[in-house]
């Protein structure tokens, strides 16, 4: 049997092959975003019993610069990463005000304030830079003329894989709205 499937796999086409390839890396980078996105309930949480703004803008502005200047030690383009990594932003944001929103209702179920210090922010830290290997490896993908579908297509797959809740979807799209070449993301 192992034999069969080995022949099997040498005899596919080269293409067929490489896409193969980079759907995983797609993938990859999309499971790897998405804990990016879980992270948000606990800095939204922490935000909550803090009282404080979901927008930080001196911290977004330092890991923006921080991401364009490691980018070049990943391969990636200091452009790309800003603007991927502002997606990022963004989506985790779309978790925090919808959850702080639904906390409004009914509070979060009771628990100690989350220490961003010492636990959220270094799982942030070690995201950001399989983000950018992640980001390197989808090259092929982001500028290829189907990527937008690819990519519909690999986000679908993942949220039923994972059944995600309809809040952290929204964020998933929302945290690939750029990747591919010019600006286009996921149509649905």
């Amino acid at each position: 049997m192992a034999c069969a499937l080995a022949s099997t796999t040498l005899s596919a086409p080269a293409w067929a092959q490489a896409s193969d390839s980079d759907d995983t890396a797609l993938m990859n980078l999309i499971a790897q975003a998405s804990e990016r996105v879980m992270l948000a309930d606990t800095v939204a949480r922490y935000k909550w019993a803090k009282k404080e703004s979901i927008t930080d803008p001196v911290r977004e502005k330092a890991l923006l610069a921080s991401v364009a200047r490691q980018a070049p030690n990943y391969g990636v383009e200091p452009q790309l990463a800003q603007t991927f990594f502002r997606d990022q932003i963004e989506a985790n944001k779309v978790v925090q005000q919808g959850l702080i929103d639904g906390w409004r209702v009914a509070p979060p179920p009771p628990g100690p304030v989350p220490d961003l210090a010492s636990s959220t922010r270094p799982q942030y830290d070690r995201l950001t830079v399989t983000l950018l290997t992640g980001l390197a490896r989808v090259e092929s993908v982001r500028r290829a003329d189907d990527c937008s579908t690819r990519l519909s297509r690999s986000l679908r797959a993942w949220k039923e894989l994972r059944t995600v809740d309809t809040l952290h979807a929204q964020a998933l799209n929302r945290a690939f709205e750029h990747l591919c070449a010019g600006g286009v993301g996921a149509v649905g």
